[in-house]
């Protein structure tokens, strides 16, 4: 029997906001883990990105919030301002269809900090999204009462120990009263992170959705190596080919960003640009226009892969591999959701084989592709080149030398020559074998008759 949002009776306002979003049923992770969320338990979501989990504890908070009682009653961490700022917009989404006003606020660094000081002066948010850091400020500065509150939430929190947060969100946790119900969302859960959750949480609900795939099926993920052409070229060519709706391009580095930011413009493309070089006024006006569309193009740094949810992405172009290979997964996984179908193009180096390679051992496909004449086009797979290799792994070294040799200028009746030759090789070593099958038979004789002597 298939699950609806009904079924929970949510307030009247929740089930508005619900219907507005187009949201009909629960994803696999929602379904789970909200009715463990309303029986106060405390709980672990474990599930890949673009799962749900924003809305999985977003809606038992607010379905839980007392709009009569002007004080802190839930507290959400995220370990970025893109993200926290995407939460605060979720949010904003779900508060408007109450009658009675929801006090958000939304404390992030690189924000004026007085300002919020003042205003928490004369009111206490009812529901608190931040940074760990800027929120764990406010508390020990006193400005902040979460002693009132009894839900926390730590979004992504492999990411926020990843980046060093975990003194902040215990700073935080710390803080609330005797009865806290701590609920910890993320990709995966490594083992320092899981004695750190034990010390808030006593026997905490766990729900792991498995992947199904690596890689969404819906997404088309291609495999192109650059042969040392200019890569700045090589993507302009990509995303000037045919009409991409939204197009994430992905960098390593802040710097090469800012110059594929650069690059695109000169081409006169609208192009937008999402990473940490920006101020943080910036980047929160720059979020604003990516989520509203402005841009067809945006060049971007793993920050803006992991957890932000940028609508209608057709295509994610990788510039290059990340350094850490788990991104992978969370720059592909911006394209191809709710079943739509999108483009990957990962970008390789000749030298970035092994990359390629570790990939793959992580169960990710590829489709190599090549462009040929303004289009993308079959090649073949970059792993045929290592079964040929593969066959002369015993050939002596002159017939690997001949081989070689192949590569450059080819003289006439060369291949008939090299096969003749390979032809020989293999004669002669079936010789060897023969031989040395005939000396160990002979051996083995000898050595019977000497046992019976």
């Amino acid at each position: 029997m298939t699950t609806t949002f009904k079924q929970y009776n949510f307030k009247t306002f929740i089930m508005d906001a619900l219907n507005d979003l187009g949201f009909n049923e629960p994803t696999k992770i929602q379904e789970n883990i909200i009715p463990e969320i309303r029986k106060g338990r405390s709980v672990i979501g474990q599930s890949a990105t673009g799962s749900g989990k924003t809305h999985a504890f977003l809606l038992p908070i607010f379905d839980k919030i007392d709009p009569d009682e002007n004080s802190v009653q839930a507290v959400i961490t995220t370990p970025s301002r893109e993200l926290a700022y995407q939460i605060y917009g979720n949010a904003k989404q779900l508060a408007k269809y109450s009658e009675k006003v929801i006090h958000l606020a939304n404390y992030v660094g690189g924000t004026d900090k007085k300002r919020q000081i003042e205003k928490l002066k004369n009111e206490q948010p009812q529901i608190v999204i931040g940074t760990p850091g800027r929120v764990a400020d406010l508390i020990k500065s006193q400005h902040l009462d979460v002693h009132t509150a009894n839900q926390l939430v730590i979004d992504e929190a492999d990411m926020t120990m990843d980046l060093g947060f975990l003194k902040e969100v215990d700073t935080i946790a710390a803080s609330f009263g005797k009865d806290v119900q701590m609920m910890a969302f993320s990709a995966t859960i490594p083992q320092k992170l899981s004695t750190f959750l034990k010390k808030y949480m006593t026997n905490p609900y766990v729900e792991n959705i498995p992947n199904t795939t690596i890689i969404n099926p819906s997404i088309d993920n291609l495999l192109i190596s650059t042969k040392g052409e200019n890569k700045n070229q090589l993507i302009y060519k990509l995303i000037t080919m045919g009409e991409p709706y939204l197009v994430l391009i992905f960098a390593n580095t802040k710097k090469r960003v800012e110059e594929l930011y650069e690059f695109l413009r000169n081409q006169g493309l609208k192009v937008g640009m999402v990473s940490g070089a920006l101020t943080p006024r910036e980047r929160k006006r720059m979020m604003k226009q990516v989520q509203n569309l402005d841009f067809q193009f945006v060049v971007a740094t793993d920050l803006a892969a992991r957890g932000i949810d940028i609508e209608g992405v057709s295509d994610v172009i990788n510039d290059d591999i990340p350094d850490d290979l788990e991104y992978f997964i969370h720059r592909v996984g911006r394209t191809g959701r709710n079943n739509m179908p999108g483009t990957a193009i990962t970008l390789y180096d000749p030298d970035e084989e092994s990359e390629i390679d570790a990939l793959e051992n992580m169960g990710i496909s590829f489709k190599p592709k090549a462009i040929k004449n303004g289009r993308i086009v079959d090649t073949y797979d970059r792993n045929r080149r290592k079964e040929h290799r593969r066959g002369h792994d015993k050939l002596e070294p002159n017939m690997i030398g001949m081989i070689k040799k192949k590569k450059r200028n080819i003289k006439p009746g060369y291949k008939r020559k090299i096969k003749s030759e390979l032809k020989r090789n293999d004669e002669m070593n079936r010789k060897i074998e023969q031989r040395e099958e005939g000396r160990r038979k002979r051996k083995s004789r000898k050595n019977s008759s000497k046992r019976y002597r």
